[in-house]
């Protein structure tokens, strides 16, 4: 029997997620959690095969859901994160990945594709959507436009209206890091100016 947590903050999504699972005779829900911090606890309290992981839950930072993965999986014996969202900008894709997600669905995903990635996933194998594997294949051939996990998060931040001055603080960086940080990403998008940057990224499906 396959344990599963869902985490996600819509009481609808988990109550669909739930009815479809009921249905599977080896998947057995054992828990459910409307934030990160509550997924964590029922990771830890649960001992799931699997945690259902959204990315983003209500007012909580974008990177609730890719911080409490990366709690879940540094548990002793931890079970494996499927991460089920309705983002697929390179930032949402790359921070799961590094938190240590095994699988990355979307949340149009049909339930055959989604029963299907629960259970490769409980056996250790990858899970990513069609559209998510065609995303990192193409960062793989086309490195000079990608920008690395640092640049994208201070790129975020600009995005976000900050300062390099407030950039600085919320990385814990220096100002002129952040100015570094800004100058490889101009190159990089062939642009000059900061929200060249933050449209371009955009554009390419770098930033939401």
């Amino acid at each position: 029997m396959i344990r599963l947590v869902i985490a996600d903050d819509h009481p609808i999504v988990r109550a669909g997620l739930h009815a479809l699972f009921s249905l599977e005779p080896d998947l057995e829900v054992v828990a459910e959690a409307d934030g990160p911090d509550e997924a964590v606890r029922a990771a830890e309290r649960e001992n799931p095969d699997v945690v259902l992981m959204d990315l983003q839950f209500g007012s909580t930072a974008a990177s609730g859901g890719a911080d409490a993965t990366r709690r879940i999986r540094s548990l002793d014996a931890a079970p494996y994160v499927l991460v089920l969202t309705n983002y697929d900008s390179d930032a949402d894709i790359l921070s799961a990945v590094e938190a240590g997600a095994s699988g990355y669905l979307l949340k149009d995903a049909p339930p055959h594709e989604l029963i299907a990635a629960v259970r490769a996933a409980a056996a250790g194998e990858s899970a990513l959507a069609p559209v998510i594997a065609s995303r990192l294949l193409d960062r793989m051939r086309a490195p000079q436009v990608s920008l690395s996990s640092r640049e994208i998060e201070v790129l975020e931040l600009v995005a976000s209206g900050r300062s390099n001055t407030e950039v600085a603080d919320r990385l814990f960086i220096s100002e002129t890091t952040v100015k570094s940080h800004l100058a490889h990403i101009f190159s990089k998008l062939d642009v000059t100016s900061r929200t060249a940057a933050v449209s371009a990224a955009r554009r390419k499906g770098i930033l939401r």
